[in-house]
């Protein structure tokens, strides 16, 4: 059985107060691989270097998807999912191999249907900016 998480005190909550940041290990090529096979995008700029190389890259990199999935973990670990009404991002830097990616969130307004929307960002531990992003979660 899941566990069911309690939700956060609306009336409690401010503007401006920030979700558990999520600190992942280093991005491996291992969770790459596995994330190209599970998602089924199997684009070899992602996993194959020699392919990166030919798209001008010296490396590959992480899908997109796959930092943004680490920000939907970051929600879902401070409200059950079926909370999750809205989850929009912007990719602005490639994952690296290698990098460590720090998922956090900031409460930026609370609405009169009791729910908040939420600011995203996915940084580097260099603090080099991945993904930026918004959701609304009922409270």
């Amino acid at each position: 059985m899941a566990e069911v998480l309690p939700l956060p005190d609306f009336d409690a909550l401010a503007v401006g107060q920030s979700l558990p940041e999520l600190a992942l290990p280093p991005l491996s090529r291992v969770t790459m691989a596995l994330y190209a096979g599970a998602s089924g995008d199997h684009n070899p700029i992602h996993i194959d270097i020699s392919a990166a190389r030919a798209a001008g890259e010296q490396d590959v990199f992480a899908h997109g998807m796959l930092v943004m999935a680490w920000g939907g973990r970051l929600l879902s670990a401070w409200v059950p999912a079926e909370r999750i009404r809205s989850f929009e991002v912007r990719f602005t830097g490639m994952t690296r191999p290698g990098e460590r990616i720090i998922c956090s969130g900031e409460v930026v307004e609370k609405r009169t249907d009791r729910s908040v929307l939420v600011r995203l960002r996915a940084c580097s531990d260099e603090g080099d900016v991945k993904v930026v992003g918004s959701a609304v979660l009922a409270l």
